[in-house]
């Protein structure tokens, strides 16, 4: 298990870093927002889910894309605008999708993709299917309109949903305490009659096994839908590689705990050596053949502008 966990934590990471350093060259074509700190919430959940679940994501959902299983070098394609790429060329890292993999699509309007999960979970209720969507959101999205409308909709549909907030502290530069007079986001869930917990400490291992626990819930017939907060972290500034401590709506020492307590370490100390080494060699050399590929591959054709258009 913690092969698999360590693996998919440090790819994340990797490519991450990886996409930092090349964004200053203006080889990647659209904004990024890097999860850096936060992958422990996607390869926990993810992890947990079975091969023919989904997951609906947000605009900062590299993390999301890789965990479930989505194609890198379609998303590095994608991050260049080349026709190879997840969407085209024509989305950028903010819209990214692979239905092979059960990415249905990531958006860069906050709570959009909230309701989009919805109306699929009552579509796979409405079949009969034995699968289950996952929504995430971020804390920012639990101040739109659309988030209550939506978990009220599930919780009277008892629908085969489960709400993964990515509870960051921050919508772009406002700290939630800010915007909430009250921190009780699980409290919001609960009202509407919906099993609701809240996850400290970014800790990959108990966000799988609450995870899991869902999954088998909703998979034996227990009553759905299920809301999970899971406080997490980012390292890097809202939207682009660099960090913006300097900007004064957070301070480094809020940062340290986060960061002494990465996943990426912590779940790396459980393998030995050897094995962690391979893991590392077979991840590095898969990156760097992603970016070589994206930076081969051609651009979209003209046509393409008028392709997949209303009008």
């Amino acid at each position: 298990m913690y092969e698999k966990f360590y693996r998919s934590l440090y790819r994340i990471r990797r490519v991450e870093e990886r996409i930092a350093e090349v964004y200053p060259t203006d080889k990647i074509k659209s904004p990024v927002h890097l999860s850096i700190g936060q992958e422990a919430v996607s390869v926990g959940v993810c992890e947990a889910l079975r091969p023919d679940d989904v997951v609906f994501g947000t605009y900062r959902s590299h993390a999301l894309f890789l965990a479930k299983g989505g194609n890198l070098k379609a998303m590095i394609a994608e991050l260049y605008g080349k026709a190879t790429g997840a969407a085209r060329g024509k989305g950028g890292s903010m819209h990214l999708i692979d239905l092979e993999a059960g990415v249905l699509g990531t958006s860069a309007v906050v709570g959009t993709t909230i309701p989009n999960a919805v109306g699929y979970a009552y579509a796979i209720k409405y079949r009969r299917e034995n699968r289950l969507v996952v929504s995430f959101l971020g804390d920012g999205g639990t101040d739109e309109g659309v988030f209550q409308e939506s978990l009220n909709f599930a919780a009277l549909k008892k629908l085969p949903i489960i709400f993964i907030c990515e509870n960051n502290g921050y919508a772009i530069h406002t700290h939630q305490r800010l915007r909430h007079p009250a921190l009780n986001i699980c409290e919001r869930a609960r009202v509407v009659g919906m099993p609701a917990e809240r996850i400290e400490d970014n800790d990959t291992i108990r966000i799988f096994e609450r995870v899991k626990n869902a999954v088998d819930l909703i998979a034996n017939g227990a009553i759905g839908p299920h809301f999970l907060e899971c406080m997490t972290y980012r390292w890097k500034e809202h939207v682009g590689p660099n960090e913006d401590y300097q900007l004064g709506y957070r301070s480094k020492d809020e940062a340290e705990p986060w960061i002494r307590n990465d996943q990426v370490i912590k779940i790396g100390a459980l393998l030995g050596e050897k094995e962690k080494r391979a893991i590392e060699d077979a991840v590095d050399a898969e990156i760097a053949d992603a970016f070589a590929c994206a930076d081969a591959d051609p651009f979209p054709e003209e046509s393409e502008l008028f392709t997949d258009v209303f009008k």
